[in-house]
């Protein structure tokens, strides 16, 4: 079914429809997910037979998802308990960069808290999952330019309630790695375009772009555009974490990020040149960071050289990407 069509997703066994007898063989307790991707050219969309998405499902409900709260204690250890899992992605924070001067006191206590809980849990139970604790550029603050590109060894320099409950989560993950030999992994991920959240300024500006299109809004809202970001596509961010889950070491920190350097307002022009409607902009007072960040260029040099890693899609592929997704989801919204 995928012949032809590319790139596939990475991380994903591929089948073709049907073959649920080699997609049962292939589920095992690490099965994270089953995916179902159509096939779309010149000929229309290959349509899957309503028999075998039925089937699909009866083999997905069979997949084990759990859920807790961690933010009790409790709870957590009892997930971990029954669930036994052999390597953990803590990506759980309140991660809405604009929203925490709003709220800081919730912002903090819940993403420090979390990891905190995620880490007793695992020490007191005993359990060795490989943790790859998910952390973010921000705990670099503002950089001089003489420190561009930003490799690990960069001061941590935290201006936000976000970055400094980020900064705490990324200790707390190191020491306890170190006094309860609990084997971790820490990463900082720089801007990434992903059609799924919303708070996102790319995001942000793609919905805008998408009502504005649909007769909804009138003019596009943005912030600060004199910022200097590297994005990433999400599908190329998934991959690094996968791969850092694979091959990075033990105790280690590793930058992740595009090669895509640009200013937001460049980024913005871009969304607007791919637009099917007038795009009027201009600023609103509410979307600027009371303080901001105007530096985030990252060296990816140290994770680069685990597995020779290279980005998979364009900025203008993402760019469009995008946009067509978020038209997708806001049609079925």
């Amino acid at each position: 079914m995928t012949e032809g069509f590319g790139p596939k997703v990475p991380g994903f066994d591929h089948f073709n429809f049907a073959d649920h007898k080699g997609l049962k063989k292939a589920i095992t307790k690490k099965t994270a997910a089953i995916m179902i991707e159509t096939a779309m050219g010149e000929s229309g969309i290959k349509v899957i037979p309503d028999w075998c998405l039925r089937d699909l499902r009866k083999i997905s409900n069979k997949v084990q998802v759990y859920e807790c709260d961690l933010c009790d204690l409790s709870s957590v250890i009892r997930t971990l308990e029954i669930s036994k899992p052999d390597l953990i992605f803590n990506l759980a924070s309140h991660a809405n960069v604009r929203a925490c001067f709003d709220t800081p006191i919730t912002v903090v206590q819940n993403n420090i808290l979390s990891t905190l809980n995620l880490l007793e849990a695992i020490r007191l139970i005993k359990s060795s999952p490989l943790l790859v604790h998910c952390s973010t550029s921000e705990v670099y603050g503002q950089v001089d330019k003489s420190q561009i590109p930003i490799n690990e060894s960069c001061p941590i320099n935290p201006i936000n309630p976000y970055s400094v409950s980020k900064c705490t989560q990324d200790q707390l993950v190191y020491s306890y790695g170190k006094a309860y030999d609990i084997p971790a992994i820490r990463t900082r991920m720089f801007a990434y375009i992903n059609p799924r959240r919303a708070d996102l300024f790319a995001t942000s500006w793609a919905r805008q772009i998408v009502s504005i299109e649909r007769g909804e809004q009138n003019i596009l809202k943005h912030g600060n555009l004199k910022s200097l970001r590297t994005l990433i596509d999400a599908r190329d961010a998934m991959d690094c974490y996968w791969n850092v889950a694979l091959y990075g070491e033990i105790g280690e920190a590793y930058n992740l990020g595009g090669k895509n350097s640009l200013m937001v307002g460049e980024f913005l022009e871009k969304l607007v040149k791919y637009s099917s409607a007038d795009i009027n902009c201009e600023p609103d007072p509410k979307l600027f960071r009371p303080v901001d960040i105007t530096l985030q260029v990252p060296d990816t040099t140290k994770y680069e050289a685990l597995c020779n890693w290279k980005p998979i899609y364009t900025l203008e592929e993402s760019v469009e990407f995008l946009l067509k997704e978020v038209r997708q989801l806001m049609r079925t919204n």
